[in-house]
């Protein structure tokens, strides 16, 4: 008797679904979080290692207030880099939430380390023969225990308070008073950061006195708190901008700091 031969049919593999026409990929997230994020952490790293130099202001002065060093004016090489880290981490927490800001504070931290493993790893492989730059390229990325601590101490504390700082402002305000919570937050998290950061660092970068380290402290301080106000209306219209594309922006359930 002639078998009639059945048609073809898709292969179901044991998952239950039929078996695919083309290769398997994840879908990327949709929205701005990831490049936002992206950018968050390439400044923390740039950040960190333009930090290792110290920098002065007007060295052909020198001015008093008491103990406080007003002239010359010392702080490191990151300076005009710390307050960006610290907008992009506002407009993080305004528009995602404590939750996801988090989750990039975390995400920098471990690309921080990752960083200071690899350009250690880079330091102690052999050079090469024909390579005469060793010395100098230690010099300029083989930062010490003492401002990786610094630079991760810092960082961590001061951006959780900027985030829980201006979250829980913006459960009581809403969306109104956004220049309270973007320069309170700003006023908490850079003080915290850089009273940590200093206090470990100073040493590191050369400064050896009361008088240079209080300077260092007050100027980080007033000049990212400065930077913040300076670009608020720029603040303001990114944040509002993402606020209109970001088809998920919308109230929460829970409250600020679960959300």
């Amino acid at each position: 008797m002639m078998r009639v031969s059945e048609p073809n049919k898709t292969e179901v593999p044991e998952s239950g679904r039929p078996a695919p026409d083309h290769a398997a990929f994840a879908q990327v997230a949709r929205g701005y979080y990831t490049p936002i994020v992206a950018l968050f952490t390439a400044t923390l790293i740039i950040s960190n290692i333009c930090a290792t130099k110290g920098v002065q202001f007007f060295t052909d002065h020198s001015v008093h207030l008491g103990p406080l060093e007003v002239l010359p004016i010392s702080t490191d090489g990151a300076w005009f880099l710390f307050p960006l880290a610290y907008i992009i981490g506002d407009v993080l927490s305004e528009i995602y939430g404590f939750k996801s800001a988090r989750r990039a504070i975390y995400f920098g931290f471990a690309v921080l380390l990752l960083t200071v493993v690899c350009f250690k790893i880079a330091i102690e492989l052999p050079a090469a023969t024909f390579y005469e730059n060793q010395d100098a390229f230690r010099t300029v990325i083989g930062t010490t225990p003492q401002l990786v601590a610094a630079g991760l101490a810092g960082y961590f504390v001061g951006e959780m308070l900027n985030s829980a700082t201006l979250v829980l402002i913006k459960e009581r305000t809403k969306e109104k008073h956004l220049w309270a919570r973007l320069i309170g937050s700003t006023v908490v998290g850079e003080f915290g950061d850089t009273l940590i950061f200093c206090s470990i660092a100073a040493t590191a970068i050369g400064i050896d006195s009361w008088s240079q380290f209080v300077n260092y402290v007050i100027v980080g301080f007033l000049w990212k708190t400065l930077a913040e106000v300076i670009v608020l209306p720029i603040t303001y219209r990114v944040i509002a901008w993402l606020k209109k594309h970001e088809p998920t922006y919308a109230p929460r359930e829970a409250p600020a700091l679960q959300s």
